[in-house]
């Protein structure tokens, strides 16, 4: 009863008019943003962080949810018109999604990817308001040591599932973590890594290198492939997108399945959606295919209804992840927990306690959004669509004069937009040899949290490293996580094709081939 009538006086915060016009904003924004190919939400938020400062935190937060929300809706529309998703967790709706589209079925792909996003990131939004109290209530019992085993379980499972390589994905978590320690250390005072530049004694901005690696290196990535790939595609669909009866109630159960599948995956750090996407796409294949006449691979309909679902169906619990354990499970997460730290904010048990006006206003400003993405998505869809028609010599440039024109609002130093020219090179670099963002951005975000657990950890054992094996919270953590490591592994083992199988094969097909040209 007690959470109903939080929620409630949550609702009385954030309709405030000038709360709902932040709802409002971020979900134009981020709905934007996400049809915008290599636009997604975290890039969206990393471009906004520098300019809310003057908010307060409550109507700040409202609208960095506004685009989260508001990016996984819109990734979906440019999947499904022109097979191009606006981010990897749109991917797996561009199988199905994109056949309905060329089969003259677009408005009914665009209805069922913003009913579905409703119906997962709603659903979500339920599990988060009960689950975040909880989670709070249970992390009250983290020390040093548990929150060290948590912050490694964080490191490990990204950096060895969102990255085709575990040495990529471990290496874009060391970049994450240098970055992280350069500066002066607050405990002993000597330099690290600054290379007596006094300009790096306080340290690199989170918001310098989010702005840098996430949006100015997309910049450069779409300007280093710009006589390579083909010039906007002008798309139209004045039609207004309208499920059937019978088309509704053929998608209804994919809906559920797949939100079933995405919730878990919002407390699990696997990089974001990805993984849940590709699952619920899965399990509806294998259903299709015991079915007489298969659907799938003609337009399928549950094909790109349970992957809808299970990539919202994230947002709403990792929300509850990163407000209940102070833990981002992505990389727009991550720059979440960097926005709460500018603001002198901890996630965590306490903040429940602390910042209760906050918290209630943020989770009640999720429901505020699902509904009003719905409405602007179902009859807005085919005008969100002619937004990829800006010409990116005009979208692009315009991008990186904000991303500096940010860091210098915040900072007024010229060092930092030299900084912020070589971490964007480094972010277009990460891009270029397919190395993953997500487990730097993790990196530099919980790396100095997890330093100093491990030092608190270490003074009050007096040095005994077995203070991170004493706890069964901790053990726990170190359990699952070997498990995660097993898994990952079997699963890239039985992917995995012997090269001198393969040789051998191409050499007996070429012996074949070249024997029937003898005999011919």
């Amino acid at each position: 009863m007690d959470i109903i009538n939080s929620l409630l006086g949550g609702f009385e915060g954030a309709l405030t008019p000038i709360n709902l016009m932040w709802v409002l904003i971020g979900c134009l924004l981020g709905t934007a943003v996400g049809v915008l190919p290599g636009l997604g939400s975290s890039m969206a938020v990393a471009l906004l962080l520098p300019m809310t400062f003057a908010l307060d935190p409550t109507g700040a937060f409202i609208l960095f949810a506004g685009v989260y929300f508001g990016g996984l809706f819109g990734d979906s529309t440019m999947a499904i018109l022109m097979n191009t998703p606006g981010s990897s967790s749109a991917i797996a709706s561009t199988f199905e999604g994109h056949a309905m589209a060329k089969a003259g079925r677009a408005p009914q792909a665009l209805a069922t990817a913003a009913i579905g996003a409703f119906i997962g990131g709603f659903v979500s939004s339920i599990a988060v308001v009960f689950l975040a109290p909880a989670l709070a209530e249970l992390s009250s019992n983290f020390g040093p040591a548990e929150y060290v085993a948590l912050a490694l379980f964080a490191f490990i499972a990204t950096s060895s599932i969102v990255a085709d390589s575990v040495v990529a994905g471990l290496a874009s978590l060391t970049l994450g973590l240098g970055i992280s320690v350069i500066g002066i250390d607050s405990v002993t005072g000597t330099e690290r890594f600054t290379a007596g530049v006094p300009e790096l004694f306080d340290g690199i901005s989170l918001v310098t290198v989010t702005v840098a690696v996430l949006a100015l290196g997309e910049v450069f990535r779409v300007a280093s492939r710009a006589r390579r790939e083909p010039a906007n595609v002008s798309m139209m669909s004045s039609r207004t997108p309208r499920l059937s009866r019978v088309e509704f109630f053929n998608a209804l159960p994919a809906w559920i399945r797949g939100t079933g599948i995405g919730l878990p995956f919002g407390v699990i750090p696997v990089g974001g959606s990805e993984v849940p996407t590709f699952m619920a796409y899965t399990l509806e294949k294998k259903i299709d295919s015991r079915r007489k006449d298969p659907e799938f691979g003609k337009g399928a309909i549950r094909g790109l209804a349970a992957p809808e679902a299970a990539g919202n169906a994230t947002t709403g619990t990792a929300m509850a992840s990163l407000l209940a354990l102070g833990l981002p499970v992505s990389s727009t997460a991550a720059i979440m927990l960097a926005a709460f730290q500018q603001y002198g904010i901890q996630p965590g048990p306490l903040l429940f306690e602390r910042a209760p006006d906050l918290v209630w206003g943020l989770l009640a400003s999720f429901f505020i959004a699902m509904v009003v993405l719905l409405l602007l998505n179902l009859p807005l869809a085919p005008l969100w669509a002619k937004l990829a028609d800006i010409p990116k010599q005009y979208l692009y440039p315009g991008i990186a004069v904000f991303c500096a024109m940010g860091i210098f609002a915040t900072s007024a130093s010229i060092f930092d937009l030299w900084m912020l020219l070589l971490l964007a090179l480094l972010g277009f670099a990460m891009r270029r040899f397919g190395i993953p963002l997500a487990p730097l951005m993790i990196g530099m975000v919980l790396g100095p949290l997890t330093e100093t657990n491990v030092r608190d950890a270490l003074l009050s054992s007096g040095g005994d490293y077995s203070v991170f094996f004493s706890s069964p919270i901790a053990v726990a953590l170190y359990v699952v996580l070997a498990g995660v490591i097993a898994f990952t592994i079997v699963g890239r083992v039985r992917s995995y094709r012997p090269k001198n199988v393969e040789f051998q094969t191409t050499r007996e097909t070429n012996f074949e081939v070249s024997g029937k040209k003898r005999r011919d």
